[in-house]
């Protein structure tokens, strides 16, 4: 039995894993699916910080008697990276799903300009003054993140989006080889994602190698789409050790 980590990106929240948790439960695991958009609701976005999505994490890895296997989607892929750098011997094995994968130094809004075909960033809204971070009214949220859902999911999933907070993706990631360079680097690309296109998540587990690359024909969004085959990767993962 593992305990997995689940950290989701930016605009969506915890229920964004309602289809994969019960998945992974049956299959005998633990799993903890912390709320990193829920910060923002009785605070300022501007108070919401890299350091802060970090700590929650950590405060998880923290309670847990062996090391899990921590898996980010698309932004939480800086989180599990500075978590790493924070708790390397609570990892059993760090899980890039879709995610960035930066180098030390590195940021999300540095390394995202690279992604020219992204549909993300021409539809992105900056609000420097709330320190927030949205997307333009009617921007295509079904081709940017959720191209092979059901209508129904699509649905649910664009209720829920929030405003995401605008420092984490402006903040440099601080990682080390003794530290986060310890941990096992797994990256499950999505090869019909437009969000982070495949050619960019090749270019980002490249720089940054990774013991394991799995592939999904999917777009953004495998937890809603193709959520058995998702299990079955991470599953395949729990005998990984650091």
């Amino acid at each position: 039995m593992s305990t997995y980590v689940l950290v989701h990106g930016a605009w969506h929240g915890p229920w964004c894993w309602e289809k994969v948790v019960p998945l992974l439960k049956q299959a005998g695991h633990q799993v903890e699916i912390p709320d990193l958009s829920g910060c923002g609701q009785d605070k300022t976005f501007r108070e919401i910080t890299l350091a802060t999505y970090t700590k929650r994490v950590c405060e998880i890895l923290d309670a847990q008697a062996e090391p899990v296997i921590l898996v980010g989607h698309s932004m939480g892929g800086i989180v599990i990276s500075q978590v790493a750098e924070e708790r390397p011997e609570k990892i059993q094995a760090l899980v890039y799903l879709t995610a960035f994968l930066v180098q030390n130094g590195e940021s999300v809004f540095q390394i995202a300009q690279t992604n020219s075909d992204s549909l993300v960033a021409p539809n992105l809204v900056v609000n420097e003054e709330q320190g927030s971070l949205t997307y333009k009214e009617g921007a295509p949220l079904k081709d940017m993140f959720y191209g092979d859902c059901s209508d129904e999911d699509v649905a649910r999933a664009t209720s829920l989006l929030v405003p995401g907070a605008l420092a984490p993706q402006g903040t440099p990631v601080r990682i080390t080889a003794e530290h986060f360079g310890q941990v096992p680097r797994v990256y499950i690309e999505c090869l019909r994602d437009r969000a982070l296109s495949p050619s960019f998540q090749k270019r980002m587990y490249t720089a940054t190698p990774c013991q394991t690359i799995l592939s999904m024909e999917t777009s953004h969004s495998p937890f809603f789409s193709a959520p058995q085959q998702l299990v079955q990767h991470l599953t395949s993962l729990s005998s990984v050790s650091s």
